[in-house]
């Protein structure tokens, strides 16, 4: 009969290979073997996981140098921008967000060790999450909040690295940044402004007042936007970030009639706003616009699929995104519209969304 320090043993064994097996892969994965692979093997334990070294102190270090390399990046890639911009295009680049899908998209987050299955539930939803935005550039979170210990993988990852290339920012910068890609980019923020941000610059140049209220119950948080005094919008989440950004987003769509449109082609001139049965400003004939507007540009015709139906058979509600691919940049560009009894009615305000995006409007 095996004791139990055979057993403790044999567990403890089992583990280490698994886990050289792991640093392995995840070696290929960086494209960078460590001289001193017991410190990938930190950065990839957590602190649940009580038979290991925990990745903390490789984040404590790794957070602080992976922000000095993106603002050394960012300072010579882009000298016409003040610090004021940069210093909000380094945050899009290093936020709890940018970085948890740096891990899902090259699958960092299967090679964690931890003994804590909610964080594992966690993640799973955000994977889930991120699958649907097909990688293109989420510069202020999607639909589902990203679990810190996502960002503290990389973050870790590249403290190890940082400390096996023997200090040496330049060599980290050479061996890590293509983890880090895509890079936020200036045009990225400005297809996708930040929309708590936005709402209050529009609403500031018109002369009106923003104030979002939020509230919260035993299961989620709720947001609700007021314009002069009038409630226009309002959300609910489990996470009070993801409430009061998501209702900001209903807000900017419903005072698109307040930001002036300025172009002069032939496929988005003269467009007629309109609100849904929800109070949504939706542009008449979105879908049609938007495939002229792809055709003008010469990109593949825009695709739609439903995200998200819920509801008894006989009363379906439907959310549709759409995917635009910009073939030139080697970008796709996603959408997400809103929740309508009609799968035709969801991708209408899914495209009308995208042309907002798209045209300033």
């Amino acid at each position: 009969m095996m004791s139990s320090a055979e057993k403790r043993k044999r567990v403890f064994d089992r583990n280490q290979r698994e886990m050289e097996a792991s640093v392995n892969v995840v070696e290929r994965i960086l494209g960078y073997k460590f001289r001193n692979w017991k410190l990938l093997e930190e950065a990839l334990t957590h602190s649940s996981f009580t038979e290991g070294v925990s990745y903390e102190r490789l984040e404590f270090i790794g957070d602080p140098i992976i922000s000095l390399a993106i603002s050394n990046y960012l300072f010579l890639a882009y000298p016409q921008l003040d610090p004021g911009h940069l210093s909000t295009l380094r945050a899009a680049n290093i936020s709890t967000e940018k970085l948890a899908r740096v891990a899902v998209r090259h699958g960092l987050h299967r090679f964690v060790r931890h003994n804590a299955p909610a964080l594992r539930d966690q993640v799973e939803r955000f994977v889930d999450a991120v699958a649907l935005e097909n990688h293109s550039v989420v510069a202020h979170g999607g639909s589902v909040k990203a679990p810190k210990v996502l960002a503290d993988i990389v973050e870790s990852v590249a403290g190890a690295m940082y400390v096996d290339v023997g200090y040496d920012l330049e060599e980290l910068w050479k061996n890590f940044r293509g983890i880090l890609e895509p890079i936020v980019t200036p045009e990225d923020l400005e297809q996708q402004p930040q929309p708590v941000t936005a709402l209050f610059e529009i609403c500031q140049k018109r002369g009106k007042h923003v104030e979002i209220k939020q509230v919260r119950n035993e299961t989620e948080s709720m947001a609700n936007v007021f314009v002069d005094g009038e409630i226009i919008a309002s959300a609910t989440s489990v996470q009070k970030d993801l409430a009061k950004l998501e209702a900001a987003k209903i807000a900017l769509n419903r005072l698109a009639y307040l930001v002036p449109r300025t172009s002069t082609r032939p496929c988005c001139s003269n467009m007629n706003f309109y609100p849904d049965e929800d109070g949504n400003m939706i542009i008449e004939g979105a879908k049609h616009r938007l495939h002229e507007l792809c055709e003008n540009k010469k990109w593949p015709k825009p695709v739609y699929r439903i995200v998200k139906d819920s509801g008894p058979s006989h009363e379906k509600r439907f959310v549709c995104a759409v995917e635009i691919t910009i073939e030139e940049e080697e970008r796709i560009l996603q959408m997400s519209g809103y929740e309508k009894s009609r799968v035709k009615d969801a991708q209408n305000t899914a495209a009308s969304l995208m042309l907002m995006a798209l045209l300033g409007q």
